[in-house]
């Protein structure tokens, strides 16, 4: 008879969705317009192919640099590996706060499409603002590969650029024959 109260009380609790969040947010705070690894990567500042402008075209990221220069494969003095921590730590502090920002107004965008009372203006208007904090977001990743650039050479960005695969090693290029 306990059993059969017990098994009564949690289905009860699981009917009225207290079981429920128990092991899952609450549905206000899921946004299902987003996957779980966007939601992550937002939470932790990744780029997520941001600053793939930059990165391709000889503008190292500091967290690569960092990466490189961890293994033993980009020789860099101290004050650069300084350099490339700072720009790291300042990019991710201020991606991460800005991602906290856009989850927030996606998940508030969600919840009016969720009460069902979303209006044309609304809609555009918030739009917009993630539109605008997303801009904001690329834009931190790009700045932070443009001043790790400033912190390199020329030789040290080719020996980058070949390490990440974008160009072959100065080594295997050839020369031409006088």
């Amino acid at each position: 008879m306990r059993m059969l109260i017990g098994g009564l009380i949690i289905l009860s609790l699981a009917g009225s969705g207290v079981a429920e969040n128990v092991s899952s947010p609450p549905r206000d705070e899921v946004i299902r317009g987003l996957t779980e690894e966007e939601i992550s990567a937002l939470q932790q500042g990744l780029g997520m192919g941001r600053a793939r402008a930059a990165e391709l075209n000889g503008y190292p990221g500091p967290r690569h640099v960092l990466d490189l220069a961890q293994a033993g494969q980009l020789a860099l003095a101290p004050e650069q590996v300084r350099t490339a921590q700072r720009l790291f730590d300042g990019m991710a502090r201020e991606a991460q706060r800005l991602g906290d920002l856009i989850l927030r107004e996606e998940r508030s965008l969600e919840a009016e499409f969720r009460a069902g009372g979303i209006s044309e203006t609304n809609l555009h208007t918030r739009a917009l603002r993630i539109a605008a904090l997303e801009g904001e977001l690329r834009a931190v990743h790009l700045r932070a590969h443009i001043e790790m650039r400033a912190a390199l050479s020329g030789p040290e960005i080719q020996q980058y650029n070949a390490l990440r695969g974008y160009v072959e090693a100065p080594e295997h290029q050839h020369k031409p024959h006088h």
